[in-house]
């Protein structure tokens, strides 16, 4: 068994801001805000090529499947695809959406019965990135000046979150994320996402690009 390990320490660099590249920032806009979820990110106009699975996904953590529900229902009226249908499962309740942007949001819950009504609170927002090596690209990130906050060998890391950021950065295999979200892991081009960096501008080991959070030319969601 793999024990995880933690630390307090503060981060000296963190993750600022998430900015998702889309082909029409106005119609994205009209479905995050409709989603419950455009306070999380920032949007921006790309025509970048990208086919496949992009590498990531960003992932809600509500109070009960209820909320789950409430969620998955807001996407899809607004647009969204269902890539896997809202299900318990041994770590509780949770589904897959895809944005019709190509943004693919995980909704999901470790309870497996509701304790009240559905809201739409969210607990937590986690961007998962999927990489080819987690202790490589781990290690990387230590090296930027990320703090490490837990860490599963090397299946899974995650990052002290930023005072600045309301979402979390995480790393995760590749092919294993792609195989939670129900979709194949091959995929080519833009990751259609920028991450906003506290300090400097940089691109990790799998091609996920960061930009001083500053310089960042984003349309606001």
């Amino acid at each position: 068994m793999v024990m995880a390990t933690t630390t307090s320490t503060t981060a000296n660099t963190s993750l600022a801001s998430v900015t998702l590249e889309v082909a029409d920032p106005e119609a994205a806009r009209r479905f995050y805000s409709a989603f419950g979820v455009d306070t999380y990110i920032r949007l921006r106009a790309s025509e970048a090529h990208s086919t496949g699975f992009r590498g990531f996904t960003l992932a809600l953590t509500v109070s009960g499947p209820a909320t789950v529900d409430s969620f998955v229902g807001a996407a899809v009226d607004a647009g969204a695809t269902v890539l896997k249908p809202a299900a318990k499962s041994l770590w509780g309740y949770g589904g897959t959406v895809q944005a019709p942007d190509g943004t693919i949001w995980k909704i999901a819950t470790s309870a497996k019965k509701d304790t009240g009504p559905a809201t739409r609170e969210i607990d937590e927002v986690v961007l998962l990135l999927g990489v080819e090596d987690v202790k490589a690209t781990k290690q990387f990130y230590v090296g930027r000046g990320l703090t490490v906050a837990k860490s599963f060998g090397g299946k899974y890391a995650e990052f002290a979150p930023g005072q600045s950021s309301p979402v979390k950065l995480a790393l995760y295999k590749h092919r294993s994320l792609a195989k939670d979200l129900g979709v194949p892991a091959d995929g080519a081009g833009s990751h259609r996402i920028v991450l906003g960096s506290t300090a400097d501008t940089f691109t990790d080991p799998d091609g996920f690009a960061w930009e001083a959070a500053a310089s960042l030319a984003t349309t606001p969601s």
